[in-house]
């Protein structure tokens, strides 16, 4: 396995980045940022933490098939109703922010860097 950045627990001292679902502290030991669905599937790695904007059923699966750290939906879009109830029934952390998804990027790399 990867080095360990942070946990998901220490997202809390990110400025911005609020829990909305939160089941399970994971490690999280990299950072991926993508909306493609098809290609978070094929590329992102066990214990990503998965910046994107898409807050819907269909990303939870995703992020349950790659099984990520957590999800961090970004640029203020919302996790809908029935995708936060598939997140909790399958154990899938997500946070959301109003940041777009490079400040949001650079905010969760400043945090493995050691500084929120």
């Amino acid at each position: 396995m990867d080095n360990v950045l942070f946990s998901t627990a220490d997202l809390a001292d990110c400025a911005g980045i609020e829990p909305v679902c939160c089941s399970q502290e994971r490690e999280v030991t990299g950072i991926y940022c993508c909306d493609l669905l098809s290609m978070v599937m094929g590329r992102a790695q066990e214990g990503d933490l998965w910046i994107t904007v898409m807050g819907n059923v269909n990303a939870i699966a995703v992020a349950a098939l790659a099984d990520v750290a957590c999800i961090v939906v970004a640029e203020g879009a919302v996790l809908d109703e029935e995708a936060r109830t598939k997140a909790q029934q399958q154990g899938i952390n997500v946070y959301c922010t109003e940041l777009p998804v490079y400040q949001t990027a650079m905010a969760v790399t400043a945090l493995a860097a050691g500084g929120a």
